[in-house]
Formats: structure tokens, C-alpha cells, sequence
């Protein structure tokens, strides 16, 4: 299993970003996608969840501004950041589940600062 992500860096605060999340090694149609973030001196936040059927979770900081969404012919998942704040400043990860093991990308630096 093998997850990369991209497309974090510097935006101001109301700006957007969009990351992507390159997987392989497991039949990613089949499997939920996941987005969480870390920042710093803090816990890890989950963030949203792309389910197999189509369905879509998201916490409460993130609804309404980010949109989780998936290319299965492409094996990526995106996450659409808009209305960034700085406390959205964090390390972003993308994961998935497989039987009982937790995969998880090398993540990708979002700072939100003007």
C-alpha cells in the first residue's frame, strides 16, 4: 500500500487549496478514503471520510468549507480546502483501512498565513 500526497504549501487566510492523495497497492475503489490532519502540539483531527458507497463524513471544523472527493479510475482522492483559516495550519495526511491495518501517506504542509 502506498499513499502519496500533494498540494500543500502557503495560502493566506480565505484562500483555497486542493490536496491530492496518489494510491496504490489495494483496490481503491473498494475501500474508504480518509483525510485527518495534525498540527502542531496538538492530537490528530479526522477530518472527512469517503466511503466505498459514495457517502461523506466530515467533523464539524471542516463542514461547509472543505469537500472530500474521489477518482476511482485515477485511485486519488482530493480534498477541496476553501476559507482557510490559520488554525487550519497543519500536517495533512490521507489514509485508508485495510483489513485491520491503518495506512497512511507521508503528508503534506498546509500553513495558512498571511
Amino acid at each position: 500500500v502506498q499513499l502519496v500526497e500533494s498540494g500543500g504549501g502557503l495560502v493566506q487566510p480565505g484562500g483555497s487549496l486542493r490536496l491530492s492523495c496518489a494510491a496504490s497497492g489495494f483496490t481503491f475503489s473498494r475501500s474508504t478514503m480518509s483525510w485527518a490532519r495534525q498540527a502542531p502540539g496538538k492530537g490528530l483531527e479526522w477530518l472527512s471520510h469517503s466511503y466505498r458507497d459514495g457517502g461523506t463524513y466530515y467533523s464539524d471544523s471542516v463542514k461547509g468549507r472543505f469537500t472530500i472527493s474521489r477518482d476511482n479510475a485515477k485511485n486519488t482522492v482530493y480534498l477541496q480546502m476553501n476559507s482557510l483559516k490559520p488554525e487550519d495550519t497543519a500536517v495533512y495526511s490521507c489514509a485508508t483501512l485495510q483489513a485491520t491495518q491503518r495506512y497512511w501517506g507521508q503528508g503534506t504542509q498546509v500553513t495558512v498565513s498571511s
